[in-house]
């Protein structure tokens, strides 16, 4: 089974975090999101992996310079331009020469969905597009799903008001797909799958859904890239843990931690404080400072608090200030 991964977004909501690093490249537990993502396609029977690149493809074809991710092989489609989503899969799909059933997943995603079991269905159905679809508490802020009772989809309603969605599920994120929707896609230009291809294989009555209750999380803003390592370190991932400080990381014996990650690299000062943060590879936290539901890329002072804040690679709290809700460096300065 081959699949195609989209990773070409530029990440703007999780700035400044991706201002030095595309967001599929950001650890979860010391691994990079694709990692984690390509492991759990590989254990639903996925062998090869084309990654559909655009922003920074560098550093992708740097981390696994083999081809090689968790077992898979992967190959690199780096589009000449920006394509959205359709256009994305339909360039991957071709420079992959991909002929055959494939899956798709969104490359800032992270489930544990059995994919496997969605191919099943797919292919139980005759279907031509079938989606994961998830659950979730408001789906007003989202694309929202209505499913007939064999699981066909009959229609998208978007950002539907409050009280007025036919259901609560959502597009998660992870499709399998017949060659035949690829013909759907005008080659090199830029098509959304959700607005336009889609809701043409739901007027054919081709497109199917699935819902499940596994771990689901789209990674794309920072309190949820936040809780995604946490979700990990705290072992609510049944395939996926992480020992909460790398090897690698240098950490005072005084120090005290809390539900927190700490990179490669990093460094934890004597009496430092951390809870429910993540210090990404090459951070500094100095001797008595506190960070707290955090992401730390850059460097905290001594004495320094930092609550409920993004810290970019170039980002700085100084020697005793106090931080509250803040991103530095400010992702809309110019």
């Amino acid at each position: 089974m081959r699949a195609v991964v989209l990773v070409g977004g530029f990440g703007t909501r999780l700035r400044p975090l991706t201002s030095s690093i595309p967001k599929p490249m950001l650890p979860v537990g010391h691994l990079p999101i694709i990692e984690r993502l390509v492991m759990n396609l590989a254990r639903g029977g996925v062998t090869e992996v084309t990654l559909a690149l655009g922003f920074k493809p560098e550093p992708f074809i740097e981390a696994f310079p083999d081809g090689q991710c968790a077992g898979v092989t992967l190959r690199y489609a780096v589009e000449p331009e920006p394509l959205d989503t359709a256009g994305a899969i339909r360039f991957a799909a071709d420079v992959a020469g991909i002929d055959d059933t494939f899956v798709v997943a969104n490359g800032d995603v992270l489930t544990d969905l059995d994919v496997s079991a969605l191919v099943q269905f797919h292919r139980d159905h005759d279907a031509e597009a079938t989606i994961h679809l998830i659950g979730v508490p408001d789906p007003s802020a989202f694309g929202v799903v209505a499913l007939d009772a064999d699981g066909r989809v009959e229609r998208f309603v978007e950002k539907p008001a409050p009280g007025t969605a036919p259901s609560n599920l959502i597009n998660a994120g992870t499709y399998v797909l017949e060659p035949s929707v690829l013909d759907r896609i005008p080659l090199g230009q830029k098509v959304s799958i959700e607005r336009a291809t889609f809701p043409a294989v739901v007027a054919d009555g081709r497109l199917f859904g699935v819902a499940t209750d596994d771990y689901w999380l789209d990674t794309g803003r920072p309190e949820l890239y936040l809780q995604a390592n946490l979700d990990v370190v705290a072992g609510r991932r049944p395939h996926d843990h992480c020992d909460a400080v790398h090897a690698d990381a240098s950490v005072a014996a005084d120090a005290r931690l809390d539900t927190s990650v700490v990179g490669a690299g990093a460094q934890v000062g004597a009496g430092a404080v951390l809870e429910r943060s993540v210090l990404l590879p090459g951070a500094v936290v100095a001797a008595g400072a506190v960070v707290a539901d955090s992401v730390v890329m850059g460097r905290v002072g001594e004495g320094a608090e930092l609550r409920n804040s993004v810290l970019g690679a170039d980002g700085v709290v100084a020697d005793g200030e106090h931080v509250h809700g803040e991103r530095r460096p400010d992702p809309d300065a110019t």
